[in-house]
């Protein structure tokens, strides 16, 4: 049984996230030990105790320590990841709700059941446009199409919104079977390398949820003005939306030669939406500024789909956060050396495997 300290760098939630991932992949009886430890509240919360349970169930595994607050878990998959319908709620991991990403349990699941040998569906109700994790946008706009230039396709819709403190939002995704062929020759993808090459356009959502339409149209025309004192036209759309909370953001992606970035801001009570378009298009401006093909939060997300690939790099990156450094320690707790890594020129080199999965 292999030991994972979840008190390792960041110590947080994705620990968890990436060892149940693999655990599930490589049929890996695992033991994770102080779960969320560098947090305000160790331990698991709604969100991660969902994830714990859907990566049970899509593997068979056997769970000791599955509940709530819990810094303690074993997990012991006893089948390949199983192809099929799945419906996870992070709602019903806690009395009275949670508004728990959504978007976290199914990075979880998702890989795992893109190598199986049938597609699946995956509904999972929560939270989707929260504090602390990809939104939904992101996930559908650039994480999937990212992805699917590794060979990973699914799909995503959003048939209810949902933020804090209530969530009940709901997405659907339809994860295809990975493209696992030995003979596969494509041993490139676009956007590797060093150079990202040019914008090529912009665009994004400006969202009021059940509140007054100006406060997405506010957003709207502070982020457009802010981009046009640079040069960079947008198309960005308000919109004004239904959900049983309240909530606000800006949702952007920015597209080039060769890459694709997402920044957002989400609003809350007494937060002036002006200032929301603010902190989403000065996060885009940093990563336009700089050389990176891979923004921060997409580089730790691609850690373990590039670990199953023979894809070396080199990548450009935005920065080496604490959660990308994190990732990489899970993965190669599983896998060995993976990466060697170029801190002065925001470089990430991938080391040959000798098993490739995607």
């Amino acid at each position: 049984m292999l030991i994972i300290d979840g008190a390792y760098g960041e110590g947080g939630g994705q620990i968890l996230r990436t060892t149940l991932a693999l655990a599930a992949i490589l049929n890996q009886p695992i033991r994770l030990k102080n779960i969320r430890a560098n947090r305000r509240t160790p331990g698991l919360a709604a969100q991660h105790l969902t994830a714990v349970r859907a990566a049970a169930m899509i593997c068979d595994a056997h769970l000791t320590g599955d509940k709530l607050g819990s810094t303690q878990l074993v997990f012991e998959p006893q089948n390949s990841p199983i192809p099929g319908l799945y419906e996870f709620d992070v709602a019903e991991a806690r009395e009275g709700g949670s508004a728990g990403a959504a978007t976290l349990v199914l990075q979880t699941v998702l890989l795992p059941l893109a190598l199986a040998s049938k597609p699946s569906t995956v509904t999972v109700k929560g939270g989707t446009h929260v504090p602390w994790s990809p939104s939904f946008h992101y996930l559908r706009d650039v994480y999937l199409p990212i992805l699917a230039q590794l060979g990973v396709y699914a799909t995503a819709d959003l048939p209810a919104w949902g933020w804090y403190p209530a969530g009940e939002g709901e997405i659907k995704v339809v994860i295809s079977p990975a493209d696992v062929r030995p003979d596969k020759q494509n041993n490139q993808i676009d956007w590797t390398g060093q150079e990202r090459g040019l914008l090529k356009q912009m665009n994004g959502i400006a969202v009021a949820s059940s509140l007054p339409a100006h406060i997405a149209q506010r957003m709207r025309d502070r982020a457009t003005n802010l981009l046009n004192q640079e040069a960079l036209p947008a198309s960005i759309e308000p919109q004004r939306v239904r959900s049983v909370s309240p909530g606000a953001g800006i949702f952007l992606v920015a597209e080039y030669e060769s890459g694709l970035a997402g920044f957002s801001a989400l609003g809350k009570k007494g937060k002036p939406s002006e200032q929301v378009a603010a902190e989403a298009i000065n996060d885009l401006l940093a990563f336009h500024h700089s050389e990176a093909v891979l923004d921060r939060h997409l580089t730790d997300q691609l850690i373990l789909p590039l670990a199953l690939t023979d894809r070396p790099g080199p990548f450009r990156i935005e920065a080496f956060t604490q959660h990308t450094l994190t990732n990489i320690w899970v993965v190669e707790q599983f896998l060995g050396p993976i990466t060697t890594a170029d801190h002065d020129q925001n470089l990430l080199h991938f080391a040959p495997r000798e098993r490739v999965w995607l």
